[in-house]
C-alpha cells in the first residue's frame, strides 16, 4: 500500500521497505524515551511504561496503513493530469487526510504520557500508595533537616563555605541564590520554605496513616436483590456486579454517587473506603437483603462522618 500510495503521488520510484524503516524509527524513538523514563521513576511504573510503549506502536501502525490507503485512493493531479479530475472524490481524500493527521497527533501524544509516568502525585488507588508515600516522607523530613542545618551553619559562621550539609556545588548555587534582589532574608533558606516543608510533612504522615487504616479495616461486601457488593481489597475497590444491566435511572443514581462502570470486570466500582461504603448505604437498590446500612456491616466502628440518606 506504501509502494501504491507512492505511486499516485509522484514520479520517483518507491524503494522497499522505506515506510517499514520509518515505522520502526519511530517505536524505536518511544521505546528510547520509555527506556530513559525507567531510570528516573520507580519500578512499579515500568509496567505501566511498556504497556504504552506498546499502545503507542500498535496505534501508529493503524495509522500509518490508513493513511497509505487514503494516498492511494485518488492521484495527484500532477500524475492524473487536469482533465476529468475526480475533483469531489479528492474533497473526500482531503478530508480523510485531515482526520487521519489528527489521530497521528494524538498518537504521537502517547510519547508525552510516557515521559510523565511515575511523575504526578501519588495516587491512593495504586497499590503501593503508602510505599510511595513513605519514601517520599523520608525526603522531605532530610530536606528539612538539611535547611536547618545549612540555616543553623550559617548563623554561627556567616558563610556557607565548609557547610557538611551541602557539596561544594551546592554551597555555590546557595550563593547565588542568596545574591538575588528578591532574597530578602539574611539566611539560605527562608523561613517560608521551613514551613511549608513542615505542613507538607505533616500532610504526608496524616495521608500515611489514612491508608494504613483503610489498608487495616477489612471492609465486607454484601447481597443485595439484583446482585452483590464486593469489598476487593487486593484492586482497593468497592466492585457492584448485577445479575441484569440496570436501569438508565439507577445507572445516573449509581454515578451520582461516584461508582463507575470498568468493564474489565464487569462491575460498577470507585475505590474502596469508608466514603464509598457511605455512599452505597444512600442508594436504596444496593441496600443489604437484610435492610441493614452497608456501615453497619463493616467491621471497624471508627468511620467518617456520613449521610445515610436513601436514594429512590
Amino acid at each position: 500500500m506504501a509502494r501504491r500510495a507512492k505511486e499516485m503521488n509522484s514520479f520517483s520510484g518507491y524503494h522497499e521497505g522505506t515506510a517499514t524503516a520509518e515505522y520502526q524509527r519511530c517505536v524505536d524513538q518511544a521505546v528510547e524515551i520509555a527506556n530513559r523514563q525507567k531510570e528516573k521513576v520507580d519500578p512499579i511504573y515500568h509496567g505501566k511504561i511498556d504497556a504504552l510503549v506498546d499502545t503507542y506502536a500498535r496505534k501508529l501502525a493503524d495509522n500509518m496503513n490508513q493513511r497509505f490507503e487514503i494516498d492511494a485512493r485518488v492521484p495527484s493531479v500532477m500524475i492524473a493530469g487536469p482533465a476529468n479530475f475526480p475533483t469531489g472524490k479528492k474533497e473526500k481524500q482531503n478530508i480523510a487526510r485531515g482526520k487521519n493527521m489528527e489521530e497521528w497527533r494524538q498518537v504521537q501524544g502517547l510519547l508525552d504520557k510516557i515521559k510523565g509516568t511515575g511523575m504526578g502525585g501519588i495516587s491512593a488507588d495504586h497499590p503501593h500508595a503508602v510505599m510511595q508515600l513513605e519514601q517520599k516522607l523520608k525526603g522531605l523530613e532530610q530536606s528539612q533537616q538539611t535547611m536547618k542545618e545549612v540555616n543553623a551553619y550559617y548563623r554561627k559562621h556567616k558563610t556557607l563555605d565548609g557547610c557538611p550539609a551541602l557539596s561544594a556545588v551546592e554551597i555555590e548555587k546557595l550563593k547565588v541564590s542568596m545574591a538575588q534582589p528578591w532574597h530578602l532574608e539574611d539566611k539560605p533558606f527562608a523561613s517560608y520554605a521551613l514551613s511549608n516543608n513542615s505542613a507538607e510533612i505533616r500532610r504526608i504522615r496524616s495521608r500515611i496513616a489514612e491508608l494504613k487504616e483503610y489498608a487495616e479495616v477489612g471492609f465486607q461486601g454484601w447481597d443485595f436483590a439484583g446482585g452483590k457488593a464486593v469489598a476487593n481489597q487486593e484492586m482497593n475497590r468497592l466492585q457492584l456486579f448485577f445479575e441484569e444491566k440496570p436501569p438508565a435511572q439507577e445507572r445516573q443514581i449509581l454515578r451520582q454517587n461516584g461508582f463507575k462502570w470498568a468493564p474489565s470486570v464487569s462491575a460498577w466500582q470507585r475505590q474502596l473506603n469508608h466514603q464509598a461504603i457511605s455512599a452505597a448505604g444512600r442508594i436504596d437498590f444496593i441496600r443489604p437483603l437484610s435492610g441493614e446500612h452497608p456501615r453497619d456491616l463493616q467491621p471497624k466502628a471508627k468511620q467518617s462522618p456520613g449521610r445515610d440518606e436513601t436514594v429512590r
